[in-house]
């Protein structure tokens, strides 16, 4: 998602929003799926599930594009004639693709082209069986019809493969895009967020990468690389690495090796972004031990936890702790800049999912969308079945906007609920994880029992396994939606004025006489009352 734009100047790069992508192939997860994930981050941003249905098309029928972040009509493309049935980021042959933006070299982007990214994912899911065709529909799309965006990381998954692909566009009047694509092995992790990743790629292993033809003499052009063709670095030449795009980028790349990996740490002098030659960290690596769907879904709740870059170490998180910062990334005072870290979990996430592909199972059954429509820390991931051809309403709600509530939409009540408790995270947070845990471990500890009946009924006719699934799916948005509405009542209840109402036996607790029992007033916590009494000193200090 639009635009942590990293460019040399790191303003530029601090002023922006930004998403964040992890990966693990089928060998590195704990089920043999592969697992990929997205946050799409960006300030104001409101989304729906989409849904495109399969379809078939005439010969001459034409395609509209519409830009994906501002709904500006770009031209028409000739349509395929057939499509497949895309529910959010994945389709019917479990194919998922995600992005972030690392927006590159200024000057490469075309704003004359036809195709922009989040066109280009859309258009590729309704016309890739895998994630090896998907890279030939995007290649071959901006080739003819020209990269209208600025440079993009994708993730381009199946239930065998992972990949990830770099593109940035030639310029105003240029042709085409520049790009590479590198298969992740099968038995590692990987991640982007708003930093090109790739770096040297070898141009012989045809298998495992894809390259567009040009890619290094397009550099040589501009004079951004002079060297020997072994040594070019894709990262190196159309997006340096400056500040920004380490501290702010390559930093939740950091955040997420570093669970599976304790040497990682040794990479800090690169993502603290201060020293000019330290060594970037790999595209990929070999985790410790397997990954699984819960650990991914925990890594898009992370925010720096146990790092030297963690949210806790200063007062930007208020009196209660909260574990985000308000925007810009960059402040000045008294003619100084100063920064705010940027984590994997972030308050302007439109939606999240972690995406399970999974080989064995029919292809409707095997894939799997977990969706969660806000911050991924501040709401549980719901199922949604690739084959799926119906949303729930509360991802669809007819007449809710960016400035429209309405108490139906998921997105609007989850934040409803998300910004009554950042500015008291510590104090009411624990209420909220306790409902997300509840609702995510009764899911996945459902989904055996569903898959299976699935199974039995794809064997009868595929047909009623999607329509069971989708009804699944539905159904349990709903109960989300209404036990998210109990949630947001009952937190303004429990912890009304700064306060705490006491609870017995799961009710509110009451006097004899019936009215509410005493409150509790926790005050400060240990660590802020200490900080703000070496502020006031003896100001405020009681004889």
């Amino acid at each position: 998602m639009k635009k942590l734009f990293v460019s040399v100047f790191l303003l530029a790069a601090m002023t922006s929003t930004a998403c964040t992508n992890l990966i693990a192939g089928k060998k590195a997860t704990t089920d043999g799926s592969v697992l990929c994930t997205y946050s799409a981050d960006d300030y104001g941003m409101f989304i729906n599930l989409c849904h495109y249905p399969a379809g078939k098309h005439k010969p001459g029928t034409m395609r509209p594009i519409h830009d994906w972040d501002s709904g500006v009509y770009l031209g028409q493309i000739p349509e395929a004639a057939e499509t497949y049935n895309v529910i959010g980021n994945i389709n019917e042959y479990q194919v998922t693709i995600g992005e972030t933006t690392f927006g590159g070299r200024e000057e490469l982007t075309d704003t004359t082209s036809i195709i922009d990214y989040g066109s280009l994912i859309y258009i590729a899911l309704q016309r890739s069986r895998t994630a090896r065709e998907a890279i030939r529909v995007m290649t071959s799309l901006v080739e003819k019809h020209g990269f209208h965006s600025g440079g993009e990381s994708f993730t381009i998954c199946d239930p065998d493969e992972a990949w990830i692909m770099e593109m940035v566009g030639k310029g105003t009047g240029g042709k085409g895009a520049v790009w590479v694509a590198v298969r992740i092995p099968d038995n590692a992790i990987c991640a982007h967020a708003n930093q090109a990743r790739i770096r040297k790629f070898d141009r012989k292993d045809k298998q495992n990468v894809m390259y567009s033809k040009d890619v290094i003499r397009f550099a040589r052009e501009k004079g951004w690389f002079n060297g020997k063709d072994d040594d070019f670095d894709f990262a190196a030449a159309y997006c340096p690495a400056d500040f920004g795009g380490r501290r702010f980028c390559d930093a939740r790349v950091y955040s997420f090796f570093r669970k599976f990996d304790k040497g990682m740490d040794k990479y800090l002098p690169w993502v603290l972004g201060k020293e000019e030659n330290a060594e970037p960290m790999p595209l990929w690596i070999v985790p410790d031990r397997k990954v699984s769907l819960e650990d991914m879904r925990e890594c898009m709740r992370d925010h720096y936890e146990g790092t030297p870059l963690s949210l806790d170490q200063d007062m930007g998180g208020g009196i209660w702790e909260m574990p985000y910062r308000p925007t810009p990334l960059s402040y000045e005072v008294d003619g100084r800049k100063y920064f705010n870290e940027r984590p994997i979990s972030t308050q302007q996430s439109a939606f999240s999912y972690v995406s399970q592909m999974r080989s064995w199972l029919p292809r409707q059954v095997g894939g799997i969308l977990w969706f969660a429509n806000d911050d991924g820390n501040m709401t549980p991931y719901i199922p949604i079945y690739c084959g799926n051809t119906v949303q729930p309403e509360c991802f669809n709600t007819e007449g809710a906007d960016a400035v429209t509530f309405s108490d139906k939409n998921a997105y609007w009540v989850c934040n409803w609920v998300s910004n009554m408790v950042y500015p008291r995270y510590a104090q009411m947070f624990p209420s909220l994880k306790a409902v997300r845990d509840s609702i995510d471990h009764a899911l996945v500890a459902n989904q055996k029992a569903v898959e299976e009946k699935a199974a039995a009924l794809y064997a009868q006719s595929p047909e009623s396994a999607v329509k069971y699934l989708n009804g699944y799916s539905n159904a349990k948005a709903q109960e989300m939606l209404a036990r998210w509405k109990r949630l947001a009542t009952y937190l303004i209840v429990k912890y009304n004025d700064m306060t705490v109402k006491p609870e017995k036996d799961g009710r509110f607790a009451r006097t004899k006489t019936g009215i509410g029992a005493r409150v509790q007033r926790p005050g400060y916590p240990a660590g802020y009352a200490k900080g703000m009494s070496r502020q006031v000193g003896e100001r405020m200090m009681q004889p």
